[in-house]
C-alpha cells in the first residue's frame, strides 16, 4: 500500500510539474522540451530529488511517448507521399549521412577510442531525433508547411536506415560472425520492406478495417494496432518508431484525422513523459569532464544539420525562409542516439563514450527547439545586413566620380 501510495504521489507530481512548465513555456511563446529535460535532470540521478516507485512506470510511458510522437508525424501524410519523397529525397539522405556520421567518426579516432567506437559514435551525431522533432514541428505549427515533407523524409530514411545500422553495430559489439551479422540485417530488411510494402499496397483495406463512428472504439483499435506493430518490429530487430510511423501512413482518410483528434492528447501527455525521462538518465556528475569535447561536436554537428536540412530543401525548390526553418529543425538528437550509446556501454568498449555521448545529446536536445525557432530569423537578418553592405559599397565608390564629371552644357541639344 505504501508503494503505490509512493507511486502516485512521485507520477502525480510529475505530471502536475509538467502541466505548470508548459504553461509557463506556453506564456513565453516557447517550446517547452527544455524545460521538461531539467525538470527529469533535477528528478534523476544525482538531481535533487531522485525518484523511486514511478521510474518503472515512466519508462514505459517514454517508449509509449515515441511510438505516439511517430503515429502522429505519420498519419499527417499518405503512403503515396511518403514513397514519391523517398524517391526523390534519398540523395538529401546520402548526405545527411555523409555530413553528419563522419564528425562523430573522426572525434573517437582522434580520441584513441578504435574502430568500433567511432561507428558508434558516428551513429549517435547522424540520427536525429524524431520524437523531438515532431513535438518541435507540433509545437511551432509547421506539420503544414512546404518544406514539412523534406523533414519528414529525411527522418523517415535515417530510422530506416536504422534498420541496418543497428544490427551491424550489434554485431561488431558482440564480436560475432559474418554470417551471424548478415542473417540478422536480412531479418530486420525484410521486415522493414514487409511493413512498408503492406502500408502502401493496402492502406485502404486497413483504413476500412479500422474505421468506426464510436470515438471509444477507434481510439482502442487504432492505439492497440500501432503499439502491436511497433512491439513485433522491435522484437524483429527493426525499430519500433519506424513501425509506429508506418501504422500511421497506412491509415487515410477520415480515419486518420479522427485518431488525430482522439490521439492528440495521449501524445502530448506521454511525449512530455519521454522527454522527462530522458533527464532521468542523465547523471549531471558525469558531465563536466566531457563537457569540452561534446560542446564541440554540439556545434559542428549542428552546423551540418543546418547544411543539410538547407541543401535538402534547396534541391525540392523550397524558398529560403523554408530552407533554413528545414535546417534548423533537424538539429535535435535523441532516442536513438541514446540507444547506439547505450549498447556501446553495455559492451564496455570505451567508459568515456556513455557519458560524452549524454552529454552531446543534452546539448543538441535543448539546442535543438532553439534552432528550430530562431535559425531563420537570424539567417535572414544577416543575410538583409550583407545586401545591404553590398548596395552601399557601389554608392560609396561611385560619389567621388561624380565630382569629376564636367558640368553639363545646356546649350547643347539632347540627343
Amino acid at each position: 500500500m505504501h508503494s503505490s501510495a509512493t507511486f502516485l504521489i512521485e507520477f502525480g507530481a510529475i505530471i502536475l510539474g509538467l502541466g505548470l512548465l508548459g504553461r509557463l513555456a506556453g506564456r513565453l511563446q516557447f517550446s517547452p522540451i527544455p524545460l521538461y529535460l531539467l525538470a527529469g535532470l533535477a528528478f534523476g540521478k544525482g538531481g535533487m530529488l531522485p525518484l523511486g516507485a514511478s521510474e518503472e512506470f515512466v519508462a514505459i510511458g517514454a517508449e509509449i511517448g515515441v511510438i505516439l510522437l511517430l503515429l502522429m508525424l505519420g498519419l499527417e501524410y499518405t503512403a503515396n507521399d511518403l514513397v514519391s519523397n523517398l524517391k526523390t529525397q534519398y540523395p538529401a539522405g546520402l548526405v545527411d549521412m555523409a555530413l553528419n556520421a563522419l564528425p562523430g567518426a573522426a572525434l573517437a579516432l582522434l580520441l584513441g577510442w578504435g574502430p568500433v567506437a567511432a561507428v558508434v559514435l558516428a551513429g549517435v551525431t547522424w540520427i536525429s531525433s524524431s520524437g523531438v522533432i515532431a513535438k518541435v514541428l507540433g509545437d511551432l505549427g509547421r506539420l503544414g508547411n512546404r518544406e514539412t515533407p523534406v523533414i519528414l523524409s529525411i527522418l523517415v530514411l535515417e530510422d530506416l536506415a536504422m534498420a541496418v545500422y543497428l544490427p551491424i553495430i550489434t554485431a561488431l559489439l558482440a564480436g560475432v560472425s559474418l554470417a551471424a551479422g548478415s542473417v540478422t540485417l536480412a531479418v530486420a530488411l525484410g521486415v522493414a520492406g514487409l511493413v512498408l510494402f503492406v502500408a502502401v499496397r493496402y492502406g485502404r483495406v486497413i483504413s476500412r478495417f479500422v474505421s468506426s463512428d464510436d470515438p471509444e472504439k477507434l481510439l482502442l483499435v487504432v492505439l492497440g494496432l500501432t503499439l502491436l506493430v511497433a512491439g513485433l518490429a522491435q522484437q524483429l530487430q527493426v525499430s519500433a518508431a519506424v513501425g509506429a510511423f508506418l501504422v500511421g501512413i497506412a491509415l487515410s482518410g477520415e480515419v486518420a484525422e479522427g485518431a488525430h483528434n482522439l490521439l492528440a492528447p495521449l501524445r502530448d501527455l506521454f511525449a512530455a513523459v519521454f522527454f522527462v525521462f530522458f533527464g532521468l538518465h542523465t547523471d549531471p556528475q558525469s558531465i563536466p569532464p566531457v563537457i569540452l569535447p561534446a560542446l564541440a561536436l554540439a556545434v559542428v554537428t549542428a552546423l551540418t544539420k543546418i547544411a543539410t536540412g538547407y541543401w535538402a530543401a534547396r534541391r525540392a525548390g523550397i524558398s529560403p525562409k523554408g530552407r533554413w526553418r528545414a535546417g534548423g529543425a533537424l538539429v535535435a538528437r535523441g532516442e536513438f542516439s541514446i540507444v547506439i550509446a547505450g549498447l556501446a556501454v553495455t559492451a564496455g568498449i570505451e567508459p568515456d563514450l556513455g557519458p560524452l555521448a549524454t552529454a552531446y545529446v543534452l546539448v543538441l536536445v535543448v539546442l535543438g527547439p532553439l534552432t528550430a525557432r530562431y535559425t531563420e530569423p537570424i539567417a535572414l537578418r544577416l543575410t538583409a545586413r550583407r545586401s545591404a553592405s553590398a548596395d552601399i559599397a557601389p554608392a560609396q565608390v561611385a560619389v567621388p566620380a561624380a565630382e569629376t564629371l564636367e558640368p553639363v552644357d545646356k546649350s547643347r541639344p539632347e540627343r
